[in-house]
């Protein structure tokens, strides 16, 4: 298969990716809020690959959910004050924060396949954080994305556990590259307030269901509390063997698709 687009990892679960001539990214965080809300335990731990000031030509913003290492006002605000010509798409917790900050223009994620470009469509799936939550009007207050760059599938997760209805929504997708988060939920973590996400080995056994040819790990990087050493990542994957190769990007890190 031809390189049909590429891809940058931003830290947690934040990517750049490019397909042709359009730049779509998905939950940017590219300041140091968290740490300035909840405290110096949870200081970024890489640097952003890109200030919010020099960020690229963007043409799409994908939210996944509100919490804020995903819809970050002090990332957005100056993103879409220089960028107005932006397309959102955001769940509706996170349109409530982008209204906070002067934005009204956001848009519900798409439940079906919808092309934004000539070789870029996206569709969003449920996301499991670590329920399923809907608002009156059923709309989902977290997503994944499902994205097709050309002839390459990528599935970004968001913050999510495996789920029977993300499950259902994935069914009949082939899936090229998958990005799951890796930082497990755990009695430690949840005393802290911490919401963890997947296991590495529900990511792994996950990947393997869907037939996943590629498997990148989020949420690894960013804070200590909830972090995970990518020697664990890559010990387990070696120890297992699953049908699918394992790619652990540095914040900053580009890949071709």
């Amino acid at each position: 298969m031809s390189a049909t687009g590429r891809l940058q990892f931003l830290g947690q679960v934040g990517c750049l990716l490019e397909s042709g001539s359009q730049r779509l990214i998905i939950d940017p965080y590219l300041s140091n809020s968290v740490a300035e809300q909840f405290g110096v335990g949870l200081k970024r731990q890489v640097p952003p690959p890109f200030t919010r000031a020099s960020c690229p030509h963007i043409d799409f913003l994908l939210l996944t959910h509100a919490h804020l290492d995903h819809t970050d006002p002090a990332t957005l605000a100056p993103l879409l004050e220089s960028q107005p010509h932006i397309q959102i798409f955001a769940p509706f917790e996170s349109r409530e924060l982008l209204r906070s900050i002067g934005c009204d223009l956001a848009e519900a994620p798409p439940a079906s396949w919808t092309q934004l470009a000539a070789n870029l469509s996206i569709c969003a799936v449920p996301a499991a954080h670590t329920e399923i939550h809907r608002n009156s009007e059923g709309e989902l207050r977290d997503v994944g994305y499902l994205l097709k760059l050309g002839e390459t599938t990528l599935y970004h997760a968001g913050d999510t556990i495996p789920h029977p209805e993300i499950f259902a929504a994935l069914k009949g997708e082939v899936i090229d590259i998958a990005l799951l988060p890796v930082n497990e939920r755990n009695h430690y973590r949840d005393a802290q307030g911490i919401i963890g996400n997947m296991t590495l080995r529900e990511a792994f056994q996950m990947a393997a269901d869907f037939g996943v040819k590629t498997l990148i790990p989020t949420h690894w990087d960013m804070f200590t509390p909830n972090s995970v050493f990518p020697e664990e990542i890559e010990l387990l994957h070696k120890l297992l063997a699953p049908p699918f190769k394992l790619k652990i990007l540095q914040a900053g890190q580009t890949i071709s698709l």
